[in-house]
């Protein structure tokens, strides 16, 4: 799997960039320096002078790739959710059992990712930190409704549709499929956020995976038992 993830080219809507930051060595170095400045220092306190000085360029070029830290930050949460796309597809490829691929699926949101240099050019362990504290920012805004019809938000959407058909195979009658997976996909995030800095909000259960068996009996008991 890892092998078949580092050759992939995971596609971003064009309307998130100026210039495509896979055409270039520069763009690239965008990408990477971005990840790791949020990471370090948060989206609030990010901004392209500090991102220039950090890759050694001008904020003239960043400018010539991305139109505003809004723009870039949409970019960086839009490829995690079409990694994660292209993850699920591959975990559940062959299996049979909708209820099997459900959890598979459910495993895959609610985990925590383990860093593997070797799957994709990116440092995913810090990319999924940043889209758990700092992607709610891409899409609580005053533009949200404009940028949606630019398709903005699509690999987003596109990951809880595929996920919310898997229940619907389990369970035609469910009225509520999409509505569970982005709960279960946010939930997530906010547990995994006060399990690190809010302790007392959550349940954290020493040799277990808490949020991952949360939202596994949530998720079955919820479509099973309507």
């Amino acid at each position: 799997m890892n092998d078949l993830l580092s050759k992939l080219e995971i596609k971003v809507n064009n309307n998130l960039f100026l210039k495509h930051p896979d055409s270039s060595d520069l763009g690239k170095k965008i990408i990477l320096g971005s990840v790791d400045l949020i990471h370090s220092i948060g989206f609030d306190g990010f901004t392209f002078r500090k991102l220039a000085h950090s890759i050694q360029s001008t904020e003239a070029s960043i400018y010539r790739y991305f139109e505003s830290k809004h723009k870039l930050l949409l970019y960086l949460t839009s490829w995690y959710w079409g990694w994660m796309e292209y993850r699920l597809i591959f975990c559940t490829t062959n299996v049979e059992c909708p209820r099997k691929r459900l959890i598979r699926a459910i495993n895959l949101l609610t985990e925590s990712v383990v860093e593997d240099n070797q799957s994709t050019h990116i440092n995913i362990v810090k990319l999924n930190q940043i889209v758990i504290c700092e992607s709610s920012k891409a899409y609580l805004i005053k533009e949200v409704d404009a940028e949606n019809k630019e398709g903005a938000y699509s690999d987003y959407k596109q990951l809880v549709s595929r996920i919310s058909d898997i229940i619907l195979e389990i369970n035609s009658n469910y009225k509520y499929p999409h509505m569970l997976v982005s709960t279960v996909i946010e939930g997530a995030h906010h547990q995994h956020y006060f399990a690190a800095h809010l302790p007392r909000l959550t349940d954290i259960i020493e040799g277990e995976d808490a949020v991952t068996t949360f939202y596994k009996e949530m998720v079955l008991k919820s479509i099973e038992t309507q």
